[in-house]
């Protein structure tokens, strides 16, 4: 069954390759329609996935992921429309030259072809992903968590609607519905017909692709995100970024989970700290040399473990420890850090720039906070992943990432000599 599925899907991307931007354009629009015209079956669908969810224990924060509600559902059908309005980059000259021999020669963006997409608690991604695809004129095939199965059903339904609507092929996108693992293994090995294979889990999802795929993999999502707090900051500024960073959305991957702040301040900063985190109802999990500072004040605060320097809480929990100077705080980051997004707030010019320089994250703020790293908020409409790697994309991935590029010459009659 899966082979066929990719065989299909192989066919599909040939037509969508062939599609112009206004084709392309309304397969969008008319699934944003839909989208919202069958908001009450999605809903519905969606919380017979919570009702599992809870009756399993699935934490607060991974609930929250999963959740959808009519405003969410309204902001993905936004996000499609949104991806509408981006600037098509299929068939985009990234350059060209004259030769010597007459031949001119020219690069330009074309679809990777079919791409594949493995993911878990986020339903919001097959929309993201689908809508990014098709933009791009890729074909795609989604294997979505079990928690998101009568979610992603009717979802992916309703895309198939709009694609036949429009007289394309439903297998332009299409769903891998068996909760079965070993689907998973043998999708890793369909070198054949897909592309290039993008998990979005966690560290176990992405270790096994990395090992058992056959296909190329683009890897990233897993967001352990730090801020330094130098020791020339305006408290209040810095406390409000530090606040965004950590509760505005504390079950998304570019949420704040360490906090390094500069021994020089502590004594001083620290209390303003805890005062603002009980406010937003955040623990704080202090490090041996911080928590003397930090037990006095209204925050709840507990040891940190040595773990949990390297995972996501993603929840109202944010690490804090003290170090000595910048460098202390940049080894701290190369070595729990996972490259996803850091940050450091100063108001010194040289130490932010020898930040910007040290930091090898795929974004890298000052004087902001982390939660920016993210599709729509980088301008690129929605995001199909957050590459950690360095290898063709890297951060947000929209829809420059989900094209390569093919050389074509044009001559008269022309041979090589």
């Amino acid at each position: 069954m899966l082979e066929q599925m990719g065989k299909a899907a192989k066919q599909a991307s040939w037509q969508l390759a062939a599609l112009s931007t206004a084709q392309k354009n309304q397969v969008l629009a008319v699934m944003a329609d839909m989208l919202e015209a069958n908001s009450a079956a999605i809903l519905q669908a969606n919380e017979q996935d919570m009702v599992q969810a809870r009756a399993a224990g699935m934490s607060d924060a991974l609930q929250d992921r999963l959740l959808l509600t009519p405003a969410r559902l309204t902001a993905i059908a936004d996000d499609v429309r949104q991806v509408c309005r981006l600037s098509d980059p299929v068939g985009h000259i990234l350059d060209g030259s004259l030769l010597d021999s007459g031949l001119k020669l020219e690069r330009r963006r074309v679809p990777l072809g079919v791409i594949g997409v493995i993911y878990e608690a986020r339903p919001n991604v097959t929309i993201d992903v689908a809508s990014l695809c098709l933009k791009t004129g890729n074909a795609v095939i989604l294997r979505g968590g079990k928690e998101t199965h009568h979610t992603n059903q009717a979802m992916v339904k309703v895309i198939q609607l709009a694609l036949a609507e429009c007289h394309l092929p439903p297998a332009a996108v299409q769903a891998i519905e068996s909760p079965d693992r070993e689907w998973v293994n043998q999708l890793l090995r369909l070198d054949r017909y897909i592309d290039m294979l993008i998990p979005r889990g966690g560290p176990g999802l992405h270790k096994l692709c990395r090992e058992q795929s056959t296909i190329p993999v683009i890897t990233g999502g897993i967001g352990v995100c730090h801020i330094y707090v130098d020791d020339n900051v305006d408290y209040d500024k810095a406390l409000t970024v530090i606040e965004n960073a950590k509760a505005q959305r504390p079950s998304a991957c570019n949420s704040l989970e360490t906090l390094l702040v500069n021994r020089a301040i502590a004594a001083s900063f620290l209390p303003a700290l805890s005062a603002r985190m009980a406010t937003a109802g955040v623990t704080l999990h202090a490090s041996d040399n911080a928590m003397p500072l930090l037990q006095a004040g209204p925050a709840k605060v507990v040891p940190v473990a040595a773990e949990d320097y390297d995972d996501e809480w993603l929840s109202l929990d944010l690490n804090v420890a003290l170090v000595d100077d910048i460098d202390q705080a940049i080894e701290h980051i190369r070595i729990h850090g996972t490259n996803h997004s850091d940050a450091i707030l100063t108001r010194s010019l040289s130490h932010a720039e020898y930040f910007v320089r040290a930091v090898d994250s795929a974004a890298v703020y000052v004087n902001a906070s982390t939660r920016f790293t993210d599709g729509g908020q980088f301008g690129l409409g929605a995001e199909v992943a957050v590459s950690t790697q360095k290898l063709h994309a890297r951060g947000p991935m929209g829809l420059d990432a989900l094209t390569t590029y093919k050389w074509i010459g044009y001559g008269d009659d022309l041979v090589r000599s």
